[in-house]
């Protein structure tokens, strides 16, 4: 009889035991749910040189895609947030319009680090019209701004359609905005779209126009469109698509 009750309590706890693992590695499944990591963007709009007046509606569009699309962002227009603690919490960092020196040299270190550790780039318009004297920012932006006409329509070629970023397009888009010519090119870009300079007036990279690319460099990705500069340019669904698909490219989202 004692043998028979030893044997009903043992059955009793280690059926408890199991239930509880049940419960534990349940509650386990659940917090790894909840704690599922949301990808945090930082948008560095810095400016000293000129400031583009669609800076402001280009970080509302940033925000209004996030909360569609499951990214938080954070803007900041302070150099000092580029430091090693602070980068490190960020999947990506877009530049947005951007102009001149933005960063002192520490700064530039704690940055090439992060993107040396897989940290993203994405810069958008002017982010080419920022750090000539940092070469190393020159080729992880993909060119450096060289000139712009007056703004006008031009017909951009989609070279690329298997991009996230170009994925929505046609062979060709007709859009309005400020059209820049570039120097310095970086050769190791994968072009997407370049700009039909017969369209226009003020070209001056010839035939080979690229006005969007990306690439890998030294450990990160790289994106970068040079449209962006109007206001108007944000309320076109179009545009937003293009930049919601250079951040999944960015974030790996792209595959």
């Amino acid at each position: 009889m004692r043998y028979l009750l030893f044997s009903c309590l043992t059955f009793l706890l280690l059926l408890s035991g199991c239930q509880q693992g049940s419960k534990n590695a349940g509650d386990s499944a659940s917090q790894a749910e909840v704690i599922e990591i949301t990808p945090e963007i930082l948008v560095f709009t810095k400016t000293a040189g000129y400031r583009h007046k669609a800076i402001e509606k280009g970080v509302r569009t940033l925000q209004e895609l996030s909360k569609a699309h499951s990214f938080s962002v954070t803007q900041t227009e302070n150099s000092n947030d580029f430091n090693k603690d602070n980068l490190r919490q960020y999947s990506l960092v877009i530049f947005l319009s951007t102009t001149l020196d933005v960063l002192n040299e520490v700064q530039q270190q704690a940055f090439t680090q992060y993107i040396n550790q897989g940290g993203n780039y994405m810069g958008v318009h002017a982010a080419t019209d920022t750090e000539y004297d940092w070469p190393w920012y020159g080729k992880l932006a993909g060119a450096y701004f060289m000139s712009h006409p007056e703004q006008q329509e031009a017909t951009i070629n989609v070279v690329d359609r298997g991009h996230a970023s170009t994925s929505h397009l046609g062979e060709t888009w007709i859009h309005f905005d400020e059209w820049y010519n570039f120097k310095e090119l970086n050769p190791d870009v994968k072009v997407l779209m370049q700009l039909d300079e017969s369209s226009y007036s003020g070209g001056e990279n010839g035939d080979f126009h690229p006005i969007a690319w990306y690439h890998e460099y030294e450990g990160g990705r790289s994106f970068y469109t040079g449209l962006g500069h109007t206001e108007e340019a944000y309320d076109d669904p179009d545009f937003q698509k293009h930049l919601l698909g250079g951040i999944f490219y960015c974030l790996g989202r792209d595959k």
